[in-house]
Formats: C-alpha cells, structure tokens, sequence
C-alpha cells in the first residue's frame, strides 16, 4: 500500500481518560475512494479514534493525518476536508430542511446563492425535496439521518467520518443510506465509518478494522476475516439454559462451546459434515435438554467478532460509561488546548467542528436569521 494513495493514516495513537485506556496504540490506513469499516464493543476506543481523527481530541501519543494534514499542526486544513456525520444528529430542529443546509453554507463561507442551490440539489439526491421546507423537528428519525448526511455534504469534502451512521433506522432506511454511501464512494469520496452492525461493514466496507480494549486485534477484507475464522459455525438454542448442554456438545465441536448471557444460545467451531444437525439434536435429547434451533452455517462476521472479542458486539466494556463520562470531560480539554473553534461557530450536523477557519457567534445568529429569511445581503460571502 503506497504511501502516497492514504488519504487517512494513523501510527500508535494512544488516549487515556482518566485511568481508562480508550486508545492502546492503534494503526490505520485508508486509501483514496474506499471505505474502512471500524467495528468493535461499545466502549473499545472507535469512537475515541474518530474523535481524534476530525480534531475533537488530541491524542496522548501516536500522530495521523487526514488528507495530508496532521490533525494536530494542521486542525483547520483537516476540517476544512472532512464531512462529519456522528451519533447523534446535531440539526436544527426549529428550521426547515433547506434552511439547515443553507445555513450550513453559508457557515462555510459560501454565498448565499450557492448555499441555496446546493442545498436543492442535495435535497433531491436524499430523496427530501417534498418535505425540504417543513421544520426538521418533524421529520422521521430515518429523514433526520439522511438530512444530517446532507449537512455533512454541503462543501463537497473529499473525506467523510461516519459514526453509525444507521443506529436506529428501520431496514428501509438503512437500505437508502447505504446506497447513498455507496454513490459517494463511487464519485471518488473516501469514508471511514463505524458501525454497530455486521451485516453493514460486510456490506460496504473494503477493508475491515476491529478495536477492542483500545487496540486493533484483526484487520483485512470481510473474506479474508472470515477466512481465519476457520470452517463451518454451529449454533444451537435450548428451551432453557443448562450447563450440561455444553459437556454434551464437546464431542462433535472443535474447541471452545460459547454460551450466550442467557444461557441458551450455543455456539462453536465445527467440521462440517452429513448428519451433524442430526447428531447434535440426538447429543441433547440424550441429556435431556430441549432443543429449539440448531443451525451449521458458513462463518459470518458475527462469528469473526465473536471468535476475535468472546462477546455479542452490542456487549460493552465494564468500564464504558466512566469512559463516555471521562470523555466529555477531556475532551472539552483538548479543543481548547488545540484551538478549535467554539461550540457556537460550529456547523449543525458535523457535531462540533469548526468551519473554514471559524466563525464567531454573532455571524452564526446573524446567519440563522437570515436562513429564516430575515435578512436579505444576499451576494455577501462570510469570510474566515
């Protein structure tokens, strides 16, 4: 992988919150027109990495840069390049769609005129036109998600972070998204996204990256993952749990019985072969051990989490809420040490990052109003 092909790249970052390790020495590299999937626990350290990454926090060790640029010589280079969709969406509720992303670029030194005909333009690429002037605390989750999307489109960066981006959208609108992402990947954008979701990175990434305890444990394209992960998978449900269901599994797997948190799922690596559901249904019955489900499968990325972590990833880390409690904290630390713009000149839907050099308060209330259609200067450029 040339050097001169990532667009990101990271070496040994390292990030404590407190006495909580978020970061132990992570890698990555993203090249040009692809997209990274990162998946790992709640509370292993992505989130902390794409934090680092946009310039929300500085690392305690380690360097990357994005699109060239150090993230911390060079923050305002790098947010400059980067759109940013995170968790939580961070639009404007009180305004229309289309004021949103007018106001967006004008926040980002466009002119009105511009911001306003990009605005249309993505409003129809997002399937938004027909609900673009109504106020966005009225949308449905799935548009509010697509509309932040947009926000973060509006200066057509060449970088994108996406932050689960899909997190508690209904199967159609996660369905739109990802042929949304794949449309952007296909005009030449380069993404990083992390995902609550297997099926999603399976589905969109190039390659794939997993973070636990803070540290990359396997990385490669979906296939070579699973690929690792060895043969066939089985996955037994029992009517209730019963901890001889696993001593009388253990001659027909190979090596360790997973049990789930309830007792009742069972999984492990086994040799595919004729008969082997059969047999495993005899093996409980013997044991007197009712069966629900039993299933001999092809390994998925779940069984590549789950053989890599030894947990569901929707399992957090014990310490994960004093890490986010931490987080906020130290944080708030870093973009004040770094120099980062303020809260209030930050762009709705990028959640907290500056604009084009920064813009004070007054021209963010400035602009708002005039989003509202208050205030009519409509060829002045804001400036950084």
């Amino acid at each position: 992988m040339s050097d001169d092909n990532l667009v990101i790249e990271a070496q040994g970052l390292e990030k404590n919150y407190g006495s909580t390790r978020a970061l132990a020495g992570v890698d990555l590299a993203v090249t040009a027109g692809s997209i990274l999937g990162v998946l790992g626990p709640n509370g292993a350290g992505k989130t902390t990495a794409v934090r680092i990454l946009t310039t929300l926090a500085l690392p305690d060790k380690g360097w990357a840069r994005v699109a060239g640029y150090d993230v911390v010589k060079e923050a305002q280079a790098v947010r400059r390049r980067i759109g940013v969709t995170a968790q939580d969406a961070t639009l404007d509720l009180a305004l229309t769609g289309r004021q949103n992303l007018v106001m967006i670029g004008e926040l980002s030194g466009l002119r009105r005129k511009t911001s306003k005909v990009r605005a249309s333009e993505l409003l129809e690429r997002f399937e938004l036109s027909e609900a673009a002037d109504r106020v966005v605390k009225g949308y449905s989750g799935g548009m509010r998600r697509r509309l932040d999307l947009a926000a973060g489109l509006v200066t057509r960066p060449p970088v994108i972070f996406l932050d689960e981006p899909t997190t508690g959208l209904d199967p159609t609108s996660r369905a739109r998204m990802w042929d949304v992402i794949r449309e952007l990947v296909a005009d030449g954008t380069t993404l990083l996204l992390t995902t609550q979701y297997l099926d999603e990175a399976d589905q969109l990434a190039d390659r794939i990256v997993v973070i636990d305890h803070g540290r990359v444990i396997a990385q490669g394209s979906a296939a070579e993952l699973k690929a690792a992960t060895g043969g066939a998978r089985l996955e037994a449900t029992i009517a209730e749990a019963n901890p001889a269901a696993v001593r009388a599994l253990a001659p027909l797997v190979e090596g360790r019985v997973h049990v789930s948190a309830d007792g009742r799922r069972l999984r492990a690596a086994v040799r595919s072969q004729s008969g082997l559901a059969s047999a495993v249904v005899r093996a409980l019955d013997e044991a007197g051990i009712a069966v629900d489900d039993v299933e001999v499968r092809q390994p998925s990325l779940d069984d590549v989490f789950f053989a890599l972590t030894g947990r569901d990833e929707s399992e957090p880390n014990a310490d994960e809420t004093d890490q986010e409690l931490d987080e906020s904290n130290h944080d708030r630390a870093d973009r004040g040490r770094a120099g980062s713009a303020a809260r209030a000149a930050s762009v709705p839907g990028s959640s907290g990052f500056g604009v084009a050099g920064g813009v004070g308060r007054q021209d963010t209330h400035r602009l708002a109003l005039r989003a509202l259609g208050n205030e009519d200067d409509e060829d002045e450029e804001v400036t950084a």
